[in-house]
């Protein structure tokens, strides 16, 4: 009637819908069902083309991709007449309006549509009523990553994909062209990796409360670069080792000397294992980095206390020495060796030392004897050469210890030995 007609224009909550949507006939149609709703279930075909991996995170054990996601089936309600079997393309506008597939990201953490310049979403529809429906997402998923390899570790990561309320009665997930239906950029790189595959697969998922699922996965293996961390791990590493083996060609008596040796190298290497642990998840197994620089610890803190041994083995060998000297002259002398641990110098053997010799009564009054010939000690002209090229060398050998010797031979042989079985096990 006239009066309904009127009523109708006065009604401005009332939107015309628009032509495409009168061609595909919206109004008529409840797409809050999905497509053969109480028949078979619907077959929905997927394929992803892989635009690039933007990041691996070991500390939060996750990565993040950004994809294109494209989903094919067919909706008999979308159906139109068409003279030249044209398709029709649209917007994000029209998604809200019909029925699409549910699919979400498992155990994503997060996960969004590009909206730049416009919403990255395209909705294609052929006049048969088979439809495509194309998304550009950025998601981050989680990447259950095991370090006990870590730097020589490959890792394998997958994106999984399933229908969030239509399990396997309703809706069947697939992977559209089956092995082809994963493609990637050719362009793909990353900075720590090197990508060896992109594979695609399919399962089930069972949820004890909602029933099974098709699951969709889409694979790649990652495999780490070694090079970085050869260069600010490993080599500084096997530096530490090797410094700390100079103070084995070190006179025993300089003490300063190879003291701050060990110290250093040991302060270095605490420097290292920490720099490296500060970039890493806190996980509560050994990584191969952290066997490789825990040993490389070990033989550093070994010198320090080879050179503890051979301190201490040189007192206890220096008073039998005089102890003996004693018991036969009664005097003890004070050779070029002993002068040095006065005044930590090098002293000429060839030169004259006039030093006198002090009686030696008993070991209480070693103390008074010593302090009665420091006088005489600063009195006494001690001739010294200014060149001692031919002279430290000969010193170094004839007051060289035996653990000394053998460690310079045995450190390096037990570091080579371990090298070689380190790198043979985890290369």
């Amino acid at each position: 009637s006239k009066r309904e007609i009127k009523m109708r224009k006065l009604d401005s909550t009332k939107v015309r819908p628009l032509k495409s949507e009168q061609l595909l006939r919206i109004e008529d149609h409840d797409f809050a069902l999905r497509p053969g709703f109480g028949g078979s279930p619907i077959p929905v075909g997927i394929d992803v083309q892989v635009e690039s991996i933007d990041r691996i995170s070991e500390v939060d054990m996750d990565f993040t991709m950004t994809l294109y996601l494209r989903h094919y089936w067919k909706d008999e309600r979308l159906s139109f007449p068409s003279t030249k079997n044209k398709s029709m393309t649209f917007d994000g506008r029209l998604i809200k309006k019909i029925w699409v597939p549910d699919v979400f990201f498992v155990h994503s953490k997060r996960s969004f549509i590009h909206d730049t310049t416009v919403e990255n979403v395209m909705l294609r529809v052929y006049p048969d009523g088979n439809v495509l429906f194309s998304l550009r997402i950025t998601v981050s998923a989680m990447c259950f990553m095991d370090f006990s390899r870590f730097p020589l570790d490959t890792q394998n990561c997958s994106l999984e994909l399933e229908s969030y309320a239509y399990n396997e009665d309703d809706l069947m997930l697939y992977w559209k062209h089956g092995n082809e239906s994963l493609s990637t950029d050719e362009h793909i790189s990353l900075s720590q990796f090197f990508i060896e595959e992109f594979s695609a697969s399919s399962g089930l998922a069972f949820y004890s409360s909602t029933g099974w699922y098709n699951r969709l996965f889409i694979n790649f293996a990652l495999r780490r670069h070694i090079f970085f961390f050869v260069l600010q791990s490993y080599f500084p590493a096997m530096l530490m080792v090797m410094l700390s083996w100079v103070s084995f060609w070190i006179d025993r008596r300089a003490v300063p000397a190879r003291v701050s040796l060990g110290i250093t190298t040991v302060l270095t290497m605490s420097t290292i294992i920490t720099g490296v642990s500060a970039s890493m998840p806190q996980v509560s197994y050994i990584k191969a980095v952290d066997v490789y620089l825990w040993i490389s610890f070990l033989f550093v803190f070994l010198s320090v206390i080879e050179y503890a041994a051979v301190n201490y083995l040189t007192t206890i060998e220096e008073r039998k020495q005089l102890k003996k000297r004693g018991k036969a002259s009664g005097t003890y002398s004070i050779d070029a060796v002993q002068a040095m641990a006065f005044d930590g110098c090098y002293h000429d053997t060839d030169a004259d030392m006039d030093l006198p010799a002090f009686p030696v009564r008993c070991e209480e009054t070693m103390t008074r004897a010593r302090a009665a010939s420091i006088p005489n000690l600063s009195a006494t002209r001690i001739k010294r050469k200014r060149s001692l090229k031919g002279n430290v060398g000969r010193i170094i050998l004839q007051n060289n210890h035996v653990i000394d010797t053998y460690s310079r031979i045995i450190f390096p042989s037990v570091y080579i030995v371990f090298n070689f079985f380190y790198w043979g096990l985890y290369m």
